[in-house]
C-alpha cells in the first residue's frame, strides 16, 4: 500500500489535475480532500480539453475509486452537471464515485452573500472571489449552522438547520436590498440535485479506511494552492479552507502516519488569480509572453492570470509547511524562447535582505533574482531528463537546491504523453 499527496505549492492552478491524471495511472483510488467548485483543473487526453471543478481528475482512469471527502464544500447542481457530463461520454461506466455525507451544502444565500461582500464599496476587503459561495458557506460550517449532505435526506432535521441559518444571515441580505430566501424556496431548489447524487452517498471516512486496510494504493488531491492557505497563505487574499498537506488528513478522515508522500505541484514560473501580494509579478512583455504561450486564464473564472518569475522563497517554504517528499515541475515548456530567466532567491525590504516570508509588508517587497540563461529548443518531446536542452536541465537543477527539495516528474506540454518520470511515488 501506498499514500501519495498532491499540494499545489504555490498561488495554485500549478497543474495538479495533470499530475493527478498521471499519478492516477497507479492508484486505484482519489480522494479529493477540501475546496468546492472555486477550483477548477483543465485537461488535455488525446487532444481533447476535459476541465473539472469538483470531480478529481482520476475519473478518467478505468477502475479507480474517486472520493469527495468530507472537508469539501458542494454545490450540488455543479456536481450534478459534471455527472451528467461524465455519464454522457461513458466516462462513469469504467470508474466510480462517493460522496461525503458529511460534506457540506452551498445553499443559495451563500452565493448571493459571496457577491455582496466582494462587490461592497466598504467594511469587506474584496479578496478576489470566485464567487462561488465557498466562503459564506464554510463560515456556516465553522458556525455550526451548516447543511451537510447527509441532512438533506432527513426533512425535519433539513428544515431546521435551514431555518436557522437564513434567520442569522437575513438581517445582513435585507440590509444590503437583497430578498431572503425562505426555506421552503431552498428546500424546492436543492432537493432535485440532492436526489440526482443520493446514489453517490456514503460514510467516506468508512469506505476510505477499508481501502486503506486492503492495501489499495491511494491518491490524495486538494485545491488552489498553499499560499492560499487559510492560516499559511497571505491572509486575508486567501481560500476559506486549509489547503497544505496535514490538511489531507482531517478532511478525509485519516491518520498523518498513512502519507507514505507528499509531491509539491509547482509551476515552473509563478501565477497567481485575483488580488493579493505576488512579490515577482511581471506587468511586462516577459509577464504577457508566459500569459499566452501558458493560456493563464482561469478554468473556473475565465481571469486572466497574472504571471512572474519564480520564487524560490515562496515554495521553499512551501516544502516546509508540507514536508514535501519531492516536486513535480509543470509547465516547464512556456520558458522554451525566453532569452534569460530569473528565480528570485530573496527579499529585500526596507533596505533589508530577507530570506523568508514576512508577515507583514509581503507587498512592497523588492525581489532579488539570480538570473540564468534560457533556451530555444523545443522541449516537448523530451521523455527524460537528457532530452532536454543543457540551459533546462541547469534551471531544474538551481530549483532543486533553492528549494531543498528532489524532482520527481517533469511536465513538457499540456498532454497527458507530454510528461516524463523521475521517481514513481507509488514505486
Amino acid at each position: 500500500m501506498s499514500v501519495v499527496g498532491v499540494i499545489g505549492s504555490q498561488w495554485g492552478d500549478e497543474g495538479k489535475g495533470k499530475v493527478v491524471d498521471i499519478l492516477a495511472e497507479d492508484a486505484e483510488m482519489v480522494v479529493r480532500y477540501q475546496g468546492g467548485n472555486n477550483a477548477g483543473h483543465t485537461l488535455v487526453v488525446n487532444g481533447r480539453k476535459v476541465i473539472f471543478h469538483l470531480i478529481p481528475s482520476g475519473i478518467l482512469r478505468d477502475d479507480v475509486e474517486c472520493v469527495l471527502a468530507s472537508g469539501l464544500v458542494i454545490d450540488l447542481r455543479v456536481l450534478v452537471e459534471e455527472l451528467d457530463t461524465l455519464k454522457a461520454s461513458g466516462v462513469l461506466d469504467k470508474a466510480s464515485l462517493s460522496l461525503s455525507e458529511k460534506a457540506h451544502v452551498i445553499l443559495p444565500h451563500h452565493l448571493m452573500l459571496d457577491k455582496l461582500r466582494e462587490q461592497s464599496k466598504s467594511g469587506s476587503v474584496p479578496v478576489g472571489s470566485t464567487l462561488r459561495g465557498i466562503g459564506p458557506c464554510y463560515e456556516d460550517k465553522i458556525g455550526r449552522r451548516g447543511v451537510r449532505i447527509g441532512d438533506l435526506y432527513h426533512p425535519e432535521i433539513f428544515k431546521e438547520i435551514l431555518e436557522a441559518t437564513l434567520e442569522y444571515w437575513r438581517p445582513m441580505l435585507e440590509g444590503r436590498g437583497e430578498v431572503c430566501p425562505s426555506a421552503d424556496d431552498v428546500i424546492a431548489q436543492i432537493m432535485p440535485f440532492a436526489e440526482r447524487v443520493r446514489p453517490y452517498v456514503k460514510d467516506t471516512v468508512g469506505f476510505v479506511q477499508q481501502g486503506l486496510k486492503a492495501g489499495r494504493q491511494v491518491l490524495l488531491e486538494g485545491a488552489q494552492g498553499v499560499m492560499l492557505d487559510i492560516d499559511h497563505g497571505t491572509y486575508p487574499f486567501v481560500t476559506s479552507s486549509n489547503t497544505i498537506s496535514g490538511a489531507a488528513c482531517a478532511g478525509i478522515g485519516m491518520g498523518p502516519t498513512k502519507v507514505d508522500h507528499v509531491v509539491a505541484i509547482v509551476k515552473a514560473y509563478t501565477t497567481r488569480v485575483g488580488a493579493g501580494p505576488f512579490p515577482t509579478e511581471l506587468d511586462d512583455a516577459d509577464g504577457q509572453f508566459m500569459r499566452d504561450k501558458g493560456h493563464e486564464y482561469g478554468s473556473t473564472t475565465g481571469r486572466p492570470r497574472r504571471c512572474g518569475w519564480f520564487d524560490a522563497v515562496v515554495v521553499k517554504r512551501v516544502n516546509q509547511i508540507n514536508g514535501s517528499s519531492s516536486m513535480a515541475i509543470t509547465k516547464l515548456d512556456v520558458l522554451t524562447g525566453m532569452k534569460e530567466l530569473k528565480i528570485c532567491v530573496g527579499y529585500r525590504l526596507d533596505g533589508k535582505e530577507i530570506e523568508t516570508i514576512p508577515m507583514h509588508g509581503l507587498e512592497r517587497v523588492e525581489p532579488v533574482y539570480r538570473t540564468m540563461p534560457g533556451w530555444d529548443e523545443d522541449i516537448t518531446g523530451a521523455r527524460a531528463m537528457s532530452d532536454l536542452p543543457a540551459n533546462a536541465r541547469a534551471y531544474l537543477d538551481e530549483l532543486v537546491r533553492l528549494c531543498e527539495c528532489p524532482i520527481s516528474l517533469v511536465s513538457v506540454g499540456p498532454d497527458r504523453d507530454e510528461t516524463f518520470l523521475l521517481q514513481n511515488p507509488f514505486r
